[in-house]
């Protein structure tokens, strides 16, 4: 896993409307959230693996998962 998201800041600048200035800290929380959610997303790949008799996470457990964190992260 990486150990920091990349060139986040210039993706958070791109996808927000108008012009915005991301200060140092919430820079680090928006870090912070994204590592979680990849956390989140690798924790429930892994049990999807696990229930499959699978040693490795593969991309089709990912994706069997994904709809169902970004719900549960949504709130």
């Amino acid at each position: 896993m990486l150990k920091k998201a990349p060139k986040l800041k210039s993706t958070v600048k791109t996808k927000a409307k108008g012009n915005i200035n991301v200060r140092p800290a919430s820079e680090a929380m928006i870090e912070l959230v994204t590592l979680l959610f990849l956390n989140s997303l690798t924790e429930e790949a892994k049990a999807k693996a696990f229930e499959e008799k699978s040693a490795t996470i593969r991309a089709q457990h990912v994706r069997a998962v994904a709809k169902k964190v970004l719900k549960k992260s949504r709130g």
